[in-house]
Formats: C-alpha cells, structure tokens, sequence
C-alpha cells in the first residue's frame, strides 16, 4: 500500500518501520509545508500521522482506511525539522480498529511531542 502511496512519496514521507500494529515513519519540514507565522503547517502534519496510521491499520491484510480521526498539536514544528511519527494499535474489534499515533522531533534534550493523533479504522471490501 505505501509503495503506491504517492502522496506520501510526494512529501518525502519515508516508512521506517512497519510490524502488526505498529509503524513508524518521517516526515522532514520543507519550505513549502510552513504556513505565514514561518511555522509547519497542522496540514502537513496531520498528513504524516495519517499516513502512519494507515500503514499500522493495514499491517494486518485486508483494507483499511480510516472511518475519522482527530489531531491535538502540542507544539509548533519549524522549517528543517525531521519529524518521527510513531503509530500503536490500542484495539481491533469487528471491522474495526482505534490507533493512537505521536508525532515527535528529537532535540538535544531528548523527544519534543509536536502532536497526538487518535485514527479510528474500518476494514472494507475492495472494489
């Protein structure tokens, strides 16, 4: 699924990592993802953690995409920045599934939180 994501690979998104459940990818802040404060652009952000969740809730085999989903940004990311999303299944139920997914960057004290996305999923048929 994400090799034929172009979107994705449009933004320079890469998958770093993908298991059962889980996925981690990144994003780096280019000059056209900030908005006019000079800061990253939720947009873009919430592109990285959807993308990330997207291959955690397909990590299993059938479809999936997303029935909703909703971002709280906790700071502001900056031109340059090398954004780490990181996707968890919480639970998978019927057709369904609930993934929380951090966005961080690393600084010299350690991981910065820029945003917490919650994915809700749905299994469907492909036409």
């Amino acid at each position: 699924m994400f090799a034929d994501d172009l979107a994705s690979s449009a933004l320079g998104i890469e998958l770093v990592e993908a298991a059962e459940g889980h996925a981690v990818a990144t994003m780096r802040i280019t000059e056209t993802m900030v908005n006019g404060h000079g800061i990253a652009h939720g947009g873009y952000v919430f592109l990285l953690a959807d993308t990330t969740f997207a291959c955690a809730c397909n990590s299993h085999g059938p479809v999936t995409v997303a029935s909703g989903a909703e971002i709280s940004f906790v700071a502001t990311g900056a031109l340059g920045d090398h954004l780490i999303a990181t996707a968890t299944e919480r639970t998978r139920y019927g057709r369904n599934g609930i993934y929380d997914v951090t966005v961080h960057r690393e600084t010299p004290d350690g991981p910065e939180v820029v945003a917490e996305f919650r994915g809700r999923s749905r299994t469907i048929q492909k036409a």
